[in-house]
């Protein structure tokens, strides 16, 4: 029997890189975005369903695994992938934004999974791949809002691995360094407000620190291969890392204190 992966946020990036490699290996594909009407590429392949998916919007979780179910029968793995990185100064960040930042990153995934959890227990196992970062582990600075999610995101989907173990279901991370995507694009969004001087000058130290980082990221389908591993190794393991860069960064993390570690990242930004 063919199995079947439903990938939310597969417009773009790692979701689009994830549904193309799976569908490669003979999966059947449920590429969930939320303006599916602008896709064309995933839509003309065989085994691939392109559907709406807002994790915003409970009633379209719904809709989307219904709709897979509907189409493949069975879904025996969530990937859930949809996100984005709010940066900038706190005190300027409305509560809005704050709100939006959770409600997509933790919030929405715990619904997505919620939705889809029923059909894993009537199968009788399957698995959760829950997509953290780096920045799930270790923080820079004007993060606080993304940080906090990918935080949440380990700390929640590490419970989360002993609850589904009762119905056979399997719970993995995956964490990625720096990915040649468009986070830094329309899915990054950065605050700032120019009259709190004090913090202009960490402001423009993240903006140079930043595009020095980004040079030589890993590309999609690198994470979309390290996304492959975590559901066919067969294995209980948790967390994979996913590229050269993180697994360095994290090595580094891990072996260094709170004091040795933060200093060396506030040297890096200038500050």
């Amino acid at each position: 029997m063919t199995s079947t992966i439903l990938i939310t946020g597969s417009s773009s990036g790692i979701g689009r890189a994830t549904a193309r490699h799976f569908h490669r290996q003979g999966w059947n594909v449920i590429a969930t975005m939320r303006r599916p009407e602008n896709e064309t590429e995933l839509t003309a392949l065989d085994n691939v369903l392109v559907t709406r998916l807002d994790v915003q919007d409970p009633s379209s979780i719904t809709a989307a695994v219904e709709a897979g179910l509907e189409r493949f029968g069975r879904i025996d793995v969530l990937l859930n992938n949809a996100g984005y990185g709010a940066y900038g100064l706190l005190e300027a960040t409305p509560t809005d934004k704050i709100r939006r930042q959770f409600d997509v990153n933790v919030l929405g995934l715990l619904e997505t999974t919620k939705a889809v959890l029923p059909h894993l227990r009537a199968n009788g196992g399957g698995t959760v791949v829950n997509i953290s970062s780096i920045g799930g582990k270790v923080t820079f600075p004007l993060g606080t809002l993304y940080h906090g999610t990918k935080f949440a995101v380990e700390g929640l989907s590490e419970a989360l691995h002993y609850e589904l173990a009762a119905i056979g279901v399997k719970v993995k991370i995956v964490e990625p360094g720096f990915v040649n995507t468009d986070f830094g694009g329309r899915s990054f969004d950065f605050t700032n407000d120019e009259t709190l001087t004090e913090y202009q000058k960490l402001v423009g130290a993240f903006f140079a620190a930043q595009g020095q980082m980004s040079t030589g990221g890993d590309e999609p389908e690198v994470v979309a291969e390290t996304v492959y591993q975590a559901v066919t190794d067969g294995t209980d393991r948790l967390r994979y890392t996913s590229g050269p860069y993180a697994a360095g960064l994290l090595a580094a993390r891990a072996a260094s204190d709170d004091a040795t570690f933060i200093g060396g990242i506030t040297q890096q930004f200038g500050l």
